[in-house]
């Protein structure tokens, strides 16, 4: 399931790869696409999308409802 999670404070390659590699921790499965300049990450995953939000603010960012 294709999902897109608005994501706030990814301002370098490194905040990329952390957020990533947060999802990618609780599925290594998933396919993740981000574009900073519009606080965007793409997320095809069958986790729901709470889990990955959550993955997601664990490493220090902020994710719009």
């Amino acid at each position: 399931m294709s999902q897109i999670f608005d994501v706030q404070g990814m301002t370098c390659g490194h905040c990329e790869k952390a957020v990533i590699g947060a999802i990618r921790e609780i599925d290594p499965k998933a396919t993740v696409q981000v574009d900073r300049r519009q606080n965007r990450v793409e997320v095809e995953s069958a986790l729901e999308r709470e889990a990955i939000a959550r993955a997601i603010r664990e490493e220090g960012y902020s994710v719009a409802a």
